[in-house]
């Protein structure tokens, strides 16, 4: 199958990797990962950012590709700079792009709007795979940017690849630090592309993938669950009144949740409060430091929830011993104790209960909750996932499929049939594969299963 890059900017890192595809479901990967500056993030130009992204690229092939890299600079030398590359010695790169873009092509797409902390006007508008490109040509890099391509659907192409059985992959979905989802859909069910000047799909299989950003399905407020935590979050956040959906569901959000309860019980003095040390287990008073995370804004990071969510320890030691290391509250108690894990409790389950609730949505509305085969090996509804919450954090998966139980529409017989795969890697070993399709597709070749 062969050699491709991918390179994904997903929010505070950049990652670039090469993915040996061997054709049978496996693969081999090579990656590194660097933080993105945050200076770059609200930088002047998208130059600066794009530069910089181009660099990292050159400096992953120097030092794991050296030796056709140097082929590459000795084959410029001997043609000279006038002539071009034949497309077998030029590595085709997928671009996971993990920001709302308007697609109108495989290797085309304008960037809508920033999320996750970026903000670089120039940007807005522009075609990022074409900003990418312009800096890597600078650098005179063996490389095409031959795909654009989103987390979510580098998640679903990953697990199609990798997933095992008969079906193909219905949704591929992320549940980390943000939210989102891509699903399979009928052509003629997408009705914007009819409107859509200068767009170029493939239209032989009557479907198309679509990136749903339902990170900020409901943003009007009408319909999803709202508590003073929620509404200082967001209006203190920097994007007020955007990805409603999103700051309740994901990891980015879910510890400041869990912050902000907590400090309101602190001030009603209902938690970390007592009369004297004789209402205390430790036999001593409850302090918090002065400088303590919990006064701060994003102070409380989400593994801080799933460390509590999984401590069966007796009396919660776990979570006190926690509670004095990362927050500073010394010596709580084990009421205390017991308090902040009823409050993460709620936060975590509410977060997957609302993930069951997009996973659902697609299921129904795609006509996958109805029987589909009576090969019980064909009848499977294929869910690639990945992010930190649904792989780290306890009970994430139990809780969605509780929830998937309850849509009438599915009721158990359908959350059965539903089969949730980790798609490890997935931004990345997607973002290959889209690249490879998208090399055969241009050279003309076609693809095999």
């Amino acid at each position: 199958m062969g050699l491709y890059l991918a390179v994904d900017l997903g929010g505070t890192n950049f990652r670039v990797c090469s993915i040996q595809l061997h054709g049978n479901t496996t693969f081999s990967l090579t990656q590194s990962k660097v933080a993105i500056p945050r200076e770059l993030m609200i930088a002047r130009t998208s130059k600066e950012l794009f530069s910089f992204l181009a660099k990292q690229i050159e400096s992953f092939l120097r030092t794991h590709h050296n030796d056709h890299f140097q082929a590459h600079i000795e084959r410029r030398k001997k043609m000279g700079s006038g002539q071009g590359y034949k497309n077998e010695e030029i590595f085709q790169l997928g671009f996971t792009f993990s920001f709302p873009v308007n697609q109108i092509g495989i290797n085309r797409g304008t960037l809508a709007r920033w999320t996750k902390g970026f903000d670089i006007n120039d940007a807005i508008g522009q075609d990022v795979c074409q900003l990418l490109q312009t800096e890597i040509d600078a650098l005179h890099l063996p490389v095409k940017v031959a795909a654009l391509v989103n987390d979510t659907v580098g998640t679903l192409m990953a697990r199609s690849y990798t997933s095992p059985g008969k079906t193909g992959t219905l949704l591929g979905a992320i549940f980390g630090t943000g939210t989102n989802g891509a699903y399979v859909e009928k052509l003629d069910k997408v009705k914007k592309l009819a409107s859509m000047q200068g767009s170029d799909y493939d239209k032989s299989t009557g479907e198309m993938i679509v990136n749903t950003e339902w990170g900020s399905f409901d943003n009007q407020m009408s319909v999803l669950p709202n508590t003073p935590y929620d509404i200082a979050l967001d209006r203190e956040s920097v994007n007020p009144g955007i990805q409603m959906f999103e700051k309740r569901v994901s990891g980015m959000f879910l510890g400041e949740i869990l912050r902000r309860a907590m400090v309101a019980l602190v001030k009603e003095k209902q938690l970390f409060h007592d009369e004297d040390s004789g209402t205390n287990d430790e036999n001593s008073t409850t302090t918090i430091a002065e400088d303590s995370t919990l006064y701060k804004q994003w102070g409380v990071d989400t593994s801080f929830l799933s460390l509590v969510q999984a401590d069966t320890s007796p009396g919660f030691r776990i979570i006190r011993q926690t509670l004095a290391k990362d927050l500073g509250v010394d010596a709580a108690s084990a009421e205390d104790a017991e308090a902040v894990k009823i409050l993460v409790s709620a936060i975590g389950k509410r977060s997957a209960r609302l993930s069951a609730v997009a996973i659902g949505a697609i299921v129904v509305s795609t006509n996958h909750h109805v029987s589909q085969s009576e090969d019980p090996d064909a009848d499977v509804v294929d869910i690639g996932v990945d992010g930190s919450l649904v792989e780290y954090y306890p009970g994430f998966e139990d809780y969605i499929r509780e929830a998937l139980r309850e849509i009438p529409e599915l009721g158990e017989k359908g959350e059965k049939r539903i089969r949730i795969g980790i798609a490890k890697d997935g931004s990345g070993v997607g973002a290959a594969l889209i690249a490879l399709v998208a090399a055969k597709a241009e050279d003309g070749g076609e693809m095999k299963n």
